[in-house]
């Protein structure tokens, strides 16, 4: 995928275990991806983690800088994955793109025939 973050990425210590876990069991390209995301991030405690920054199961508001879109997605493990409930997976290209990104973050990724879509996060709601 190999997006390009206008913002830091910030991912918690619990997050990122999880994460590595889930990459080093999955040989996918979707894996991979991710895993190139997240060696982007810089890893916290999660007590030091702003509250406003996508994390796994937090609830994300994203608009399609391009197309004005907004949709609004629970980040899930594969297992959790189900698009009727907009639960999407952290292996899907959104997935990865969203997470440790803060509100006000955008991110920007290549799709087929050259061209890109790009994301900005207005809102972030922490899983109860």
């Amino acid at each position: 995928m190999s997006g390009k973050s206008t913002s830091e990425l910030i991912i918690s210590t619990v997050d990122y275990t999880h994460l590595m876990q889930l990459i080093e069991k999955t040989d996918t390209s979707a894996a991979d991806a991710l895993d190139e995301e997240i060696s982007r991030a810089k890893v916290v405690d999660t007590t030091d983690l702003p509250k406003n920054t996508v994390t796994m199961n937090s609830l994300v508001t994203f608009s399609d800088i391009d197309s004005k879109e907004e949709k609004t997605v629970q980040l899930v493990y594969p297992q959790e994955a189900d698009i009727n409930q907009l639960k999407i997976s952290i292996l899907s290209p959104v997935g990865s793109a969203l997470i440790g990104l803060s509100l006000g973050g955008a991110i920007e990724w290549p799709i087929p025939q050259g061209k890109f879509r790009r994301l900005k996060v207005i809102a972030v709601k922490q899983p109860q």
